[in-house]
């Protein structure tokens, strides 16, 4: 057995027998499992960071009247850097997931309720897979799909903050009072930035979230098991 084993190595090695079969599926499972749920780990804590950053910058922005909206601009661009990196890591989990969810769908479901010529050829296609790994979705789905789960929540929330903010003569440095502006004009005058004027701000602000609306509800296909109501991973 030692001899033929590098020879085996060098050249390839017969079909499996049954037993090293299930041996090989088990493992490989168990591997992609880990896999799957390293990356997993690192989308939540790009999530947790994110969460952090809204909470931190509205703390900041609310507490004082000395605050400036800017924070929560600012707020609005971190946010979207750490959304950038999530869909970066998405799409290298979506990799393992497809893996996973193979050798469930075709294997293990097989195992505990057979289909007669269910998918014959899921095992070539997961092989060319790890011969030659390719993502499997765009950067711009996997945007996508962060935004839809997670970043347009709290993306309102900034948004409803920095409204508040810029709206309330409470919460401004150079204005007292209680309640809300009494007109639009004044709002828009409290969103000024530096030298820029608060219409600019307001409408900058706005094209930034027609785009992140239809980032989230216009990229990406929502069939299978992506589609809402299904069980995904």
């Amino acid at each position: 057995m030692e001899s033929e084993l590098p020879d085996q190595l060098n050249h390839g090695r017969g079909p499996l027998s049954p037993g090293e079969f299930v041996t090989t599926i088990s493992h490989f499972h168990r591997a992609e499992i880990a896999r799957m749920a390293g990356w997993r780990d690192r989308l939540d804590r790009t999530s947790n960071w994110a969460i952090t950053v809204v909470a931190a910058m509205l703390s900041v922005s609310l507490s004082t009247p000395s605050a400036h909206h800017g924070v929560l601009l600012f707020a609005m661009l971190l946010v979207l850097l750490l959304l950038w990196i999530e869909a970066r890591r998405y799409r290298f989990f979506d990799v393992y997931r497809a893996r996973v969810r193979q050798l469930e769908r075709h294997y293990f479901a097989q195992v505990f309720s057979p289909q007669p010529e269910y998918a014959a050829n899921w095992l070539a296609i997961l092989g060319e897979g790890l011969r030659t790994p390719q993502f499997l979705i765009s950067h711009a789905t996997a945007f996508s799909r962060r935004l839809r789960r997670n970043y347009i929540y709290m993306y309102l929330i900034l948004l409803l903050a920095w409204v508040l903010k810029i709206s309330t003569p409470s919460l401004q440095s150079d204005a007292g009072g209680i309640g809300l502006v009494h007109s639009l004009n004044d709002a828009v005058r409290n969103a000024a930035l530096g030298p820029i004027s608060g219409w600019p701000i307001v409408v900058v602000v706005g094209i930034f979230y027609v785009a992140l609306v239809v980032f989230a509800f216009g990229i990406g296909a929502r069939d299978g098991e992506l589609a809402h109501g299904d069980v995904h991973v």
